[in-house]
């Protein structure tokens, strides 16, 4: 007969719990996991297996109350780490998107938006190109498998039922926010640069010919010449993923605090 002693039961299930939680919670914001094309029984799925192939190799947890306050603050402990690692990669994702989004507005493509399916939003049909070439580079890279380590190795220097991020990473992950908008604006920088000089060029112009209508000629131009750039600047597109990346891998490993 099978022995359900409470003790037993509380330690078995704290031994799945916790962790499914902290893989639930990076399932559901990470970058190619985390998408709306990913139907939500998938990322469900996904978690239990990859519990039920972790959770023989973890340490044994102590038993605890299943329904006491303090076991429910650790599970959204859990919670919080795996979204918390999720999302250092998802600012990864974002930092093109947020690129893409200022040079599609200085080329005259700020109104060709498209509804992305990976996240539901309104995005630039620029911004919607980067996504796509970054989900084929990601993966054919093995990004999502590089997460997913650095994920498991998470539950070696983060132990299950240890308690949330401290200040110090917490402060790191807000911080994060600064290196995306600096890294977007960088990875932006020469296409805008370039179509500044274009609209100067334009500015020049109509001082010199007031009759040339600016508006019906200026938008194509923009257009072209900014679709120009960004197809000359295809070639800077893996060192700046190569350097992106690993930014974003080294916040992640700075959160679980992997060395």
């Amino acid at each position: 007969m099978i022995d359900l002693a409470l003790p037993a039961l509380s330690q078995w299930l704290g031994a799945w719990l916790f962790p499914l939680f902290r893989l639930s919670g990076f399932f559901l914001v990470a970058p190619v996991f985390g998408m709306q094309l990913v139907p939500a029984r998938i990322r469900l799925g996904l978690a239990l297996l990859v519990t039920a192939l972790l959770v023989p190799l973890l340490p044994a947890l102590p038993a605890f109350d299943p329904l006491s306050p303090a076991t429910m603050l650790l599970i959204a402990q859990e919670l919080l780490i795996g979204l918390g690692l999720g999302f250092a990669m998802q600012l990864f994702y974002q930092v093109f998107v947020m690129g893409a989004q200022l040079m599609a507005m200085q080329m005259s493509l700020g109104f060709a938006s498209m509804v992305d399916p990976a996240n539901g939003i309104s995005v630039t049909v620029l911004a919607q190109y980067f996504t796509v070439l970054l989900t084929l580079v990601f993966l054919a890279s093995n990004g999502h498998l590089a997460m997913l380590e650095v994920l498991l190795e998470s539950f070696r220097y983060l132990p299950a039922g240890s308690g949330a991020f401290g200040p110090e990473p917490s402060w790191t992950l807000v911080s994060a926010a600064s290196w995306l908008f600096l890294s977007g604006l960088l990875l932006a920088l020469p296409t805008v640069i370039a179509l500044l000089v274009v609209n100067l060029g334009f500015g020049v112009m109509t001082r010199a010919a007031p009759q040339l209508n600016v508006f019906s000629l200026g938008f194509p131009v923009s257009m072209v010449f900014g679709l120009f750039i960004v197809w000359a600047s295809m070639r800077e597109f893996m060192p700046r993923f190569d350097m992106l990346s690993a930014q974003a891998f080294a916040l992640m490993r700075q959160l679980a605090g992997v060395p």
